[in-house]
């Protein structure tokens, strides 16, 4: 399952495409995993239009990160269990992140494999989670740290649940957005950042997902498993992850996509640093983040935590440092980039007087 999919529907309505999916698919059971929000919302307007979604059995779980968990799996797999699920049945994630992360990775390890479909139902699902394999869930109040790499069969990639979506989540998938621009190159960057994506309409936004998730495609494509190339990917995250676990742990929850806006502008000041990359990518960016985003929620005082929380991040090669992707310029990424803690500290006061 660790091949790279090319089945990606691009498509306003994606009702048809499902169905035919499905029915070239011929899988004995289908299963829908979504949220207790995108069961309510978005399932009755896939199953009205998607018989062989109406005729499936639903596992909802419920809604947010922190119900990423290991014991959220375990509920699922229990209930496939009950169910009678086999190798050749069939999940459908109709959700965002979470929930296409989870849905996937029950589905890659239940019976040591089955197929799955992504229907992301957020712009920060459609142009991150649900595209590239990456499965898994979080452990010991880290992102991410037990998972496994499985292509879903096919990703329906539309925007006709976003009606729905409040403009924070919105806000959230545009990160990855300008983090896919960023790697793109400097054409790519100008025309994220002279984007206005609330007030874009669908169809002038299809198109744009579709630029975005193929600087995505091109990478996984080369690098399926983060061996080398991909680790590109994950510009902004090392100090986003820090930040949104920082967060957590206060009981203060901020989106996803938040915490990888502050994360790029963390990292895009450790490039210049670090790496070189000039300020006229910077502040650009900075200025972009602190009018979309507000400012960083770090203190002072929070430094030695968020240090400790990146030095477990699982991109890490070795326990005694701290794992980057850095820019030279855009479009041209540096992996396994490593800095001194006093680099991080220093990049992580700029960063809030940036923002």
């Amino acid at each position: 399952m660790s091949e790279v999919t090319t089945h990606i529907y691009y498509c306003d309505n994606p009702a048809h495409a499902i169905e035919d999916a499905l029915a070239s698919a011929g899988a004995p059971q289908l299963f829908v995993v979504a949220d207790d929000n995108t069961a309510r919302m978005c399932l009755p307007l896939l199953a009205a239009a998607v018989p062989s979604v109406a005729a499936a059995t639903v596992l909802t779980l419920r809604p947010g990160d922190e119900a990423k968990t290991l014991s959220a799996a375990e509920s699922l797999w229990r209930q496939l269990t009950d169910a009678g699920a086999t190798r050749k049945s069939m999940i459908l994630n109709l959700g965002g992140g979470m929930v296409t992360d989870l849905g996937g990775f029950v589905a890659a390890t239940f019976k040591r494999g089955m197929p799955y479909i992504n229907v992301p139902t957020t712009l920060l699902g459609t142009v991150d989670a649900a595209v590239g394999g990456k499965t898994a869930v979080n452990f010991a109040g880290l992102k991410n740290q037990v998972g496994v790499f499985a292509q879903p069969a096919a990703t329906f990639i539309s925007t006709c649940f976003f009606d729905t979506l409040p403009e924070r989540e919105l806000l959230s998938g545009y990160a990855e957005m300008l983090k896919h621009a960023l790697l793109e190159g400097p054409e790519a960057l100008a025309a994220a950042l002279d984007c206005d994506i609330i007030a874009l309409d669908p169809a002038t936004l299809l198109p744009l997902l579709r630029e975005s998730v193929a600087t995505k495609e091109r990478i996984v494509a080369a690098d399926p498993t983060e061996r080398g190339l991909r680790k590109a990917l994950n510009l902004g995250h090392t100090a986003g992850h820090a930040i949104e676990e920082l967060a957590l742990e206060k009981g203060a929850l901020v989106p996803h996509g938040y915490a990888v806006a502050w994360g790029l502008v963390v990292e895009l000041v450790l490039s210049h640093t670090e790496c070189g990359m000039s300020t006229q990518w910077l502040y650009p960016v900075a200025a972009c983040v602190r009018r979309l985003y507000g400012s960083m929620p770090v203190e002072c005082s929070d430094y030695p935590r968020l240090l400790a929380l990146m030095a477990h991040d699982k991109k890490n090669t070795s326990p005694d440092t701290t794992n980057f992707t850095l820019l030279e310029a855009p479009g041209r990424p540096r992996i396994d980039c490593t800095a001194a803690p006093e680099a991080i500290t220093a990049a992580l006061d700029i960063a809030r007087d940036l923002i």
